[in-house]
């Protein structure tokens, strides 16, 4: 079983202030978060920066991603560390993720970029149902939303800020494998949880 973050931004993202060097330290000293996915928008640059710090140390794992800002919302694809062709459309980013037997996941559906209700067109692997920047009915009607399509719900701090770090996590029934990973989440052998540091109790 492994604790991970699925939803982090670095530096490389233009919004964002987290230097790849703190995600690196800071989860190897985390008590039980080991993995984390590095999901800057329409970059994957800050995931090999993370990736290649992280490779000093053996109990850390670091899952490539991003965060593509489609023309109809945002999507979180897993397992990827290059980015979709354009135009970035949901269907477009679903289809190259499929053919890589990548993860994609509706970011925050329900906040500013999200998919909202569109979300039930297309088909992707999972909802993120528990986002740490999110408030707690936005994150409820995610929830809704992913009971509604059978989809498994995931968390992701959501952290654009280092005191954003940590918030919530996915619990995922699987090894230090990252493909073993995404298997499991699309399985949904997972359970999403807070930390202590979580605003959202």
């Amino acid at each position: 079983m492994i604790r991970a973050d699925l939803h982090i931004h670095t530096t490389y993202s233009s919004d964002a202030s987290i230097p790849p060097k703190i995600i690196v330290d800071q989860l190897y000293a985390h008590p039980f978060i080991k993995a984390v996915a590095i999901t800057d928008h329409n970059t994957v640059e800050g995931y090999y920066k993370v990736r290649e710090l992280a490779s000093a140390y053996q109990d850390i794992l670091i899952i490539p991603g991003v965060e593509v800002s489609t023309i109809e919302g945002d999507l979180i694809v897993l397992g990827v560390a290059e980015l979709p062709p354009r135009p970035w459309t949901v269907e477009n980013v679903i289809d190259f993720a499929w053919e890589r037997q990548a993860l994609t996941i509706a970011a925050h559906p329900y906040r500013e970029y999200g998919l909202g209700d569109l979300t039930k067109n297309y088909d992707v692997d999972a909802i993120e149902v528990l986002n740490g920047a999110s408030q707690p009915h936005v994150n409820k009607l995610a929830e809704n939303l992913a009971k509604e399509m059978g989809l498994p719900g995931v968390a992701g701090s959501d952290a654009h800020q280092v005191n954003e770090l940590w918030t919530v996590y996915t619990e995922v029934q699987a090894s230090s494998d990252i493909d073993e990973i995404l298997k499991a989440i699309k399985k949904g052998l997972i359970r999403v949880a807070s930390t202590e540091k979580s605003i959202h109790f």
